[in-house]
């Protein structure tokens, strides 16, 4: 005669779910430990890339700083063409070997302008336009400044409507620059010029109302009689 099976209790069904738990954790983990094994390899790689790219990257603005550091002495001395490609028979390789080796760097980033300005000071404008453009920096300033070379560029061109909108954006990058007014200023000049007296004189009011201790401010005068 067969017996009734025992019922077995709380306590035995939950010690009884949990041995079939862990005998199915075990029978999961021999079947897929080698997978197992390699995902976590390529988990480990790539953490380790990325590592290695933040640490390398760093590394690269360093070095991108330090060589910065060297050109710009002949930079801010007027020798644009020697800041450019640098100084034959010494330690300063220049803004173009920078921009090719470390632009992808903050510090590289902030050569791209200096090299812009540079080329712009000698008068290659389409070089530097292609470097105001390319700047792709965290700093609020040389954002502007890079919005700032393109309207010159544009400006040169005889572009006045695209001039006077860049120059009106690099003015609303950071409340905090110090060229703002000039910004405004250029916007309002140019915004003159293509007959839209509206806005430029907008333009100048806000910089008479804002910045009213700036050299643009003393400046406005002139320009609103024009349109008064």
């Amino acid at each position: 005669m067969l017996q009734k099976k025992k019922k077995l209790s709380k306590k035995e069904l939950k010690e009884d779910k949990l041995v079939t738990f862990v005998n199915k954790s075990t029978n999961f983990y021999e079947e897929y430990k080698n997978k197992i094994f390699t995902y976590g390899a390529i988990a480990v790689v790539a953490i380790a890339a990325v590592y290695f790219y933040i640490n390398q990257k760093t590394e690269d603005n360093l070095k991108a700083g330090v060589e910065l550091s060297r050109v710009l002495t002949l930079y801010e001395q007027g020798s644009y063409l020697e800041a450019i490609e640098g100084r034959q028979g010494s330690n300063i390789i220049g803004l173009k070997k920078i921009v090719e080796e470390y632009g992808s760097t903050e510090n590289g980033e902030t050569a791209k302008i200096y090299l812009a300005n540079a080329y712009s000071y000698v008068g290659n404008q389409e070089e530097a336009i292609k470097y105001y453009e390319d700047y792709s920096g965290s700093i609020d300033y040389l954002k502007a400044a890079s919005l700032a070379g393109q309207a010159g560029h544009y400006a040169s061109i005889g572009e006045f409507e695209k001039a006077a909108e860049l120059y009106f954006s690099a003015a609303k990058v950071s409340k905090l620059n110090a060229e703002n007014p000039n910004y405004l200023l250029n916007a309002g000049i140019y915004k003159l010029k293509i007959g839209n007296e509206e806005e430029a004189a907008a333009l100048f009011n806000q910089i008479k109302d804002d910045y009213a201790n700036s050299a643009a401010s003393r400046e406005v005068s002139k320009y609103l009689a024009q349109i008064q």
